[in-house]
């Protein structure tokens, strides 16, 4: 059995990484040349990972199930990227970094792992700056900085509202630059349907090509896991429709341990879902919290009025307005950890404030940023006397410069401008802090097989801070697992290729052919949607924003019985030897079937609040903090590591226990 060993460096933390890197082994330029790695996913992480080993001199394969690494989810990111450059001048620093991530991950990730995460950081950007990203500068030039939630300092880097584009367009050109000299053989539209292991180690993939079906037996001396979250357990999630756990689950059923599935962040500003019959949500950038301001009408009558169209939200005035995180949490107003701000939504809404016509929606709204950027210009233009129309012109051309495309994203989902008119948003599923469990080499507990970014649980903790998950993916591919591969790779110089036509690649390639004759089998009558709508209606309802031990365990046996009815009554059309999305579809819902049941067992598990993890049997009764989330530092501080055993209810739980030498363990509070 795999232990659980972080292989976490000694001596003082800020020591860790550079000592660590002094004294790893390394693999010489000529012997890079005879050694091959797989990249599973091309976004940020994966992008990064293959363009910086193949620029080493490694043999790359990348893999994505999409038809161009371009189309990777990092795309959507839009709000900004963390790191600790201080440019402001607002005291911001490494140690501030590395604190702000481990407080607002509610004291549950690893220390070390996040201090180098903040060391690097700063490498990040000038590596960005170098590939020609184009962030956002100042009127002096140099890079401007927004702030956003569970802290108070200004570190984000952005490039108005489509960082997440810009930076993978950097990794993407660093890629294309190895393919054009043959380090990266690309495989776009290809899909990791298993993992192979040979003497312990994972030496290579199973792979479908999504256009002839073909099955494709691919080696190599290391594989590595990019392939981002499982959000879509939900069905409904603010992450591309087709972003899955697949070659997260293949991995962890062939041996690794997976890490805190339970920890799943609920996104508080996304446009509100409109119907029953909607396939995805729309994320709102977080930064839009740096000038928008949360609120709800103070009066039942009010809320109801708005509901039902009789009163518009500009008629209310200031005194007829709750701004309930302002309130509640003065310190850090609208700024408050994602986890806070959507809990905090949620109970507004189910109390009956909710302002759309499913009551599940709040007011986000720039009319004061508009009002206060509009007289800072006029000062600026000496226009001493100007208009109140005249200064909405002013104001609203600074608000359109740092957020216009993200209202015009708004405007045609929604169709109302929301310069006039407040945004309405309300919490959505949208990252995943669980994933494999990894060493502080970036290591699962397969041997040679690695995950990065938000495939993997190392950085986040409970819940993580807006702009991380584009520092941790860069961090990991950039700066991070360049150098712990090669460490483990330094025992394979003399290896040679990994053949193929082994019994082990045999057998892994037969079982991905039973299950998928076995889909295209079952004869049944209905869609795959039809099940995954049903299992994302089950975690959303009973494993969603809150929990409590009756509904997980209701979770847990619903999803057994779909699971079953799922490999009974699933129709899957079509060949396995052509194009087939909905064979795709099935073959993720069958894993998500799986995941969902582990997700909840993980929940059931864990009986405290921490960070995106909400128990309702475990909330502050007393003093300041009174209704908040209530960990418990005694008997939880640990990661959960489950072991593949069988069906998910036989998974059996390792616990890494975690140990903060560097930081004092106190309940988050952000009044």
């Amino acid at each position: 059995m795999s232990t659980l060993d972080s292989k976490i460096p000694e001596g003082p933390l800020k020591d860790k990484w550079t000592n660590y890197k002094d004294k790893i082994n390394l693999v010489n330029p000529a012997n890079k040349r005879h050694i091959d790695v797989i990249v599973i996913g091309t976004g940020l992480a994966g992008g990064s990972a293959a363009a910086t080993l193949a620029e080493q001199g490694y043999n790359v394969k990348a893999f994505c199930y999409q038809d161009s690494p371009r189309r990777a989810h990092s795309i959507a990111a839009q709000g900004g990227i963390n790191a600790a450059k201080n440019y402001q001048g607002d005291g911001d620093s490494t140690y501030r970094l590395f604190y702000d991530t481990v407080k607002g991950g509610d004291y549950r990730s690893r220390e070390a792992n996040v201090y180098r995460l903040a060391e690097v950081s700063t490498n990040i950007i000038d590596q960005c700056v170098a590939q020609g990203v184009p962030f956002a500068r100042d009127y002096g030039g140099l890079l401007d900085n927004r702030s956003f939630g569970g802290v108070l300092v200004s570190r984000t880097f952005y490039a108005k509202g489509q960082t997440g584009q810009q930076l993978l367009l950097g990794a993407y050109s660093a890629m294309n630059r190895q393919i054009a000299r043959g380090k990266i053989e690309m495989y776009n539209r290809h899909e990791m349907l298993d993992v192979v292991k040979v003497a312990g180690k994972a030496r290579g993939i199973i792979a479908r090509n999504l256009v002839t079906g073909e099955l494709e037996r691919h080696s190599a001396h290391a594989v590595v896991i990019a392939s981002g979250g499982y959000g879509n357990v939900y069905f409904l999630s603010t992450n591309a429709m087709g972003s899955n756990v697949t070659a997260a689950w293949k991995t962890h059923k062939k041996g690794a341990f997976f890490a805190n599935p339970c920890f799943t962040q609920i996104h508080p500003t996304c446009i509100p879902r409109s119907g029953d019959y909607q396939s995805k949500l729309t994320l709102m950038s977080e930064s839009l919290r740096n000038d928008g301001r949360i609120w709800v009408p103070k009066s039942l009558e009010d809320a109801q009025a708005i509901r039902e169209g009789k009163k518009k939200p500009t008629e209310l005035t200031e005194d007829e307005r709750d701004y309930y995180l302002e309130r509640r949490y003065p310190a850090f107003g609208n700024l408050v950890p994602r986890d806070v701000a959507s809990r905090a939504a949620k109970e507004r809404c189910d109390a009956g404030f909710g302002v759309n016509k499913t009551g599940e929606a709040v007011y986000l709204d720039f009319k004061a940023a508009i009002e206060r950027y509009g007289k800072e210009q006029a000062k600026i233009h000496n226009e001493e006397n100007a208009s109140a129309s005249r200064i909405y012109d002013l104001g609203k051309a600074i608000v359109e410069a740092k957020y216009g495309n993200l209202f015009q994203m708004y405007e045609k989902i929604v169709d109302e401008n929301p310069y006039e008119t407040p945004m309405m948003i309300y919490p959505a599923t949208h990252y995943t802090m669980g994933g494999l469990w990894v060493d502080y080499n970036l290591m699962t507990t397969i041997e040679g097989c690695y995950a990065i970014g938000e495939a993997n649980f190392s950085d986040h903790g409970a819940n993580r801070l807006g702009a991380s998950a584009l520092m941790q993916g860069l961090a990991d591919g950039y700066f991070v697992l360049p150098y712990t591969i090669g460490d483990y790779l330094s025992n394979d110089i003399r290896t040679g290729k990994i053949p193929t036509d082994t019994p082990e690649f045999t057998e892994a390639e037969n079982s991905v052919k039973e299950t998928l004759n076995k889909l295209l089998g079952t004869g049944g009558t209905k869609a795959v949607d039809y099940f995954h709508k049903k299992l994302g209606l089950i975690m959303w309802n009973k494993v969603g924003m809150s929990r409590n031990e009756t509904g997980l365990k209701e979770a847990i046996s619903e999803i057994q019985e779909l699971r079953a009815d799922f490999w009974k009554n699933v129709r899957v059309p079509g060949k396995t030897d052509e194009v087939n999305r909905e064979l795709e579809k099935a073959l993720r819902v069958a894993d998500f079937l799986e995941l969902g049941e582990l997700f909840a067992q993980d929940a059931l598990t864990r009986e405290e609040s921490c960070g995106g993890h909400f128990r309702e049997e475990s909330v502050e009764i007393d003093g300041e903090q009174k209704g908040e989330a209530k960990r418990d530092d005694e008997n939880y501080t640990f990661v959960s590591a489950w072991e593949h055993q069988g069906l998910p209810s036989e998974a059996k739980l390792h616990k890494e226990e975690l140990k903060y030498e560097n930081i004092e363990l106190k309940q988050r509070s952000y009044k």
